[in-house]
């Protein structure tokens, strides 16, 4: 079972992390502040994901996942892969489009896709 992992910022602040299956099956999910790199928190993402699913083999993500999410992910499976864009136009990157159904399915829901838990003070 290989799991892709992209970060996803819709919300002012925050980053989601997924992992999911080949299938777009989410295995962990982590909401963190923006500002903590994608690269730092990648890792554990991956990590919660593979105490669920001992089977995991593999992983990959796409080019914000380098250096240090490589090193912490090849202790935990594996196999990881970074998939890097090609700068000479459009192209469908491989896996990538898995992460980004998931999301899409997550935010037709309407409280995923906006924070609405803002508080409104009046004054």
């Amino acid at each position: 079972m290989i799991e892709a992992l992209m970060a996803k910022k819709k919300v002012k602040g925050r980053k989601r992390h997924i992992a999911i299956d080949t299938m777009g099956n989410i295995l962990s999910i982590k909401v963190h502040a923006a500002n903590i790199h994608d690269t730092n928190y990648g890792g554990i993402v991956l990590d919660v994901a593979k105490t669920k699913y001992h089977s995991l083999k593999g992983a990959c993500g796409d080019a914000g996942y380098r250096k240090t999410f490589e090193e912490a992910a090849l202790k935990i499976v594996e196999t990881v892969d970074i998939v890097s864009r090609n700068q000479k136009g459009w192209e469908v990157l491989p896996k990538r489009w898995l992460v980004e159904r998931t999301f899409s399915w997550l935010n037709h829901s309407r409280r995923l896709s906006k924070d609405y838990e803002v508080i409104l003070l009046s004054t």
